[in-house]
This record gives C-alpha cells, sequence and structure tokens, in this order.
C-alpha cells in the first residue's frame, strides 16, 4: 500500500525516456506517482502514454483540464521535476504558466507542497544570466533545486550522457520531501 503522494513532472530531455523505470523505483519506495509532462515531453513519448498510465493507475498529464471537469489525481504531498529544461526552469521561476506542469509547480509554492527540481541542461545554456537568477528566485520561492554539488552539473554541448542523469537524487529528494506516513 503506498502512503504517500508523488507528482513526478518532466521536460524533454533526454532522461525523460527513463521514466518508467524511475517511476518504478519510487513506488517501491512507496509513493503512488502521478506523471504530468510538459507537451513537448508528451509528444517525445506518445507511445509510451498509455502504458505510463497502465504503470501510475493515473492518466498522463500534459495539458489543462477544462472548467468543470474533475481532478483526476489525488492531491500531491510533494513534487518532483526532473528532468527540467533551461525553458522549464525559467518560466517556472518568471510564473509563465503556459504548460500544465509549470502551472501546477508554480501554484504548489503558494500552496506550500514541498517541492524539488533537478535541471537538465548543457554548460552553453548555464552561461545564460537568467539560467543563475531562475535557480536562485526558485531557491528563494523554497524549492530544492538540485543543481551544482550534490546535484545536476552540466555537460558541454552534444556531450550528454543521459543514462547517467542521477535520478537517485531525485527519489531521494522525494522521501525527504514526503516522509513515510506512520
Amino acid at each position: 500500500m503506498t502512503s504517500r503522494t508523488l507528482y513526478l513532472f518532466g521536460s524533454a530531455a533526454p532522461p525523460v525516456f527513463d521514466l518508467a523505470t524511475v517511476i518504478e523505483k519510487a513506488q517501491q519506495r512507496g509513493f503512488d506517482v502521478c506523471l504530468g509532462l510538459t507537451p513537448t515531453a508528451a509528444r517525445w513519448l506518445a507511445d509510451d502514454l498509455s502504458g505510463l498510465a497502465d504503470l501510475t493507475g493515473h492518466p498522463v498529464r500534459s495539458e489543462y483540464k477544462t472548467p468543470g471537469e474533475p481532478d483526476v489525481w489525488p492531491k500531491a504531498d510533494a513534487i518532483v521535476f526532473a528532468p527540467a529544461t533551461f525553458n522549464s526552469i525559467n518560466s517556472w521561476a518568471l510564473g509563465l504558466t503556459h504548460d500544465f506542469v509549470i502551472g501546477v509547480v508554480a501554484e504548489g509554492i503558494g500552496k506550500r507542497i514541498p517541492m524539488a527540481v533537478m535541471p537538465c541542461v548543457n554548460a552553453a545554456y548555464v552561461q545564460h544570466r537568467q539560467f543563475e537568477r531562475s535557480v536562485n528566485e526558485l531557491r528563494e520561492m523554497g524549492v530544492r533545486v538540485l543543481y551544482g554539488d550534490g546535484g545536476f552539473v552540466p555537460n558541454q554541448p552534444g556531450q550528454g550522457k543521459p543514462k547517467e542523469y542521477p535520478w537517485r537524487l531525485v527519489l531521494n529528494e522525494a522521501e525527504r520531501l514526503a516522509p513515510r506516513r506512520t
């Protein structure tokens, strides 16, 4: 029996293709997982969405529901957003909620839902001044950003190693954010 609900959100970065394994590992840790994706990530995983919904027992969401439509997910005990792209990190920090997952995490700050994010960006993107501002802004709003020492370290452009993305850090942080209920 699961004791806590984890919203697992992902952007369109190569580690997103490992989400089925990550979901299984989160479930082994006692989480009921609800999967949310940016529209591009949903397009990348289009052939797998049905299987991912079966795996979680919940619909995979990438779009806002319509007014009056019931919420099909249980309330989140924690949210982890990984992989999070340059665009997703900046959109969240700036409050640009054009995508469903960005809207949920932006609102989650005000709802005081424990949240963590781990970027997946290359070393060229992080040279843009807005990225560091966004990381700092999210941290100041109480979001745990797994970046730099003890988190994701950017690679050079074109030299990504998606299989080495440190998913264990995301799952460890999820457990810290939403400890098991007794």
